[in-house]
């Protein structure tokens, strides 16, 4: 029975059914199965299925946003259960993320956060807007293993530099690595700031963290 629940929870993700992934959720709570199972066996393969599709151009953009959408309606249910029965995820690390001061884009770092979360990382999305002081001060409080700073516009490209630049100023670096993307973040220029990481898309970025805490 558990198989094809779990088929079920893959199934939820793929077609990117938040409301469908929310009630198989419920339904492996009614049934007794371990939450962290449920994320594992099921919404997670979803999950790696749609990552796998997108970077082969079978699925797009949408359809990742939409899969990440299932994934977070997902865990909100498993979450609350496993924190109440102290099964913790095992995490990869910790990884706070944001999009910098001046920068209201919400889609591409919301995305790339749900994917790292999916893929065994704890995430801390600070939201839009944030000031560099923020970014600083949260990877000192959580001791983060990572920041990831999303950028869509060039005028506000240069305070991720400002950024690495304050973690530096805090004695943060090398230990807490940076990575950036946006769309018009290249390669270059992460190289250019001094960040350790760079993905122009969300799938990417799973491999590129994973590297950075050598998962």
């Amino acid at each position: 029975m558990p198989a094809e629940l779990f088929n079920a929870m893959a199934q939820s993700i793929i077609d990117g059914e938040p409301e469908v992934a929310r009630q198989l959720a419920m339904q492996a709570l009614e049934q007794g199965i371990d939450p962290l199972e449920a994320i594992n066996q099921g919404f997670v393969v979803g999950m790696n299925h749609v990552g796998e599709q997108f970077s082969r151009g079978d699925m797009f953009l949408p359809d990742l946003v939409i899969a990440g959408d299932a994934m977070k309606a997902a865990v909100e249910i498993l979450e609350p259960e496993m924190t109440k029965r102290g099964t913790l995820r095992q995490t990869l690390g910790k990884v706070v993320i944001g999009t910098v001061k001046g920068d209201i884009h919400d889609i591409g770092k919301t995305l790339v956060g749900t994917m790292l979360s999916a893929s065994g990382f704890q995430v801390y999305d600070l939201g839009v807007d944030v000031p560099v002081v923020q970014f600083v001060e949260k990877a000192r409080q959580v001791d983060a293993d990572i920041v990831g700073l999303s950028a869509l516009l060039t005028t506000t490209m240069v305070t991720q530099k400002t950024i690495i630049e304050a973690l530096d100023d805090m004695g943060l670096r090398p230990k807490v690595k940076v990575m950036v993307g946006g769309a018009p973040v290249t390669r270059n220029w992460a190289d250019q700031i001094g960040a350790d990481g760079y993905s122009e898309d969300a799938i990417g970025s799973v491999a590129v963290a994973k590297k950075l805490v050598g998962a």
